[in-house]
């Protein structure tokens, strides 16, 4: 069972990948910055996430792998606020 977590967090990887892939094909499309954001936050998330799952995680540098999720949250939160943020257009 020890050999399934790695496969698992490489899937959830993949994922994030897509998510990101996927977002920026809307934010081409409508040049909107919460996709941008969007995108970013997913990159960075599938990118620790691979990290994750290659390195061998010690109960001391553990801590320091959360920073990258505080950063994919706070792109999120941040892009979610500036969008209600804005005025909107009247047509």
């Amino acid at each position: 069972m020890d050999h399934l977590n790695p496969v698992l967090s490489g899937a959830t990887a993949f994922a994030s990948l897509l998510a990101s892939i996927y977002f920026l094909k809307f934010w081409r499309k409508t040049a909107d910055l919460l996709f941008l954001f969007f995108a970013a936050a997913f990159a960075i998330d599938a990118v620790a996430r691979f990290v994750l799952a290659v390195v061998q995680v010690t109960n001391a540098s553990e801590p320091i792998y959360f920073i990258p999720r505080l950063i994919t949250f706070t792109l999120i939160a941040l892009s979610i606020a500036g969008k209600n943020a804005l005025p909107k257009k009247r047509e």
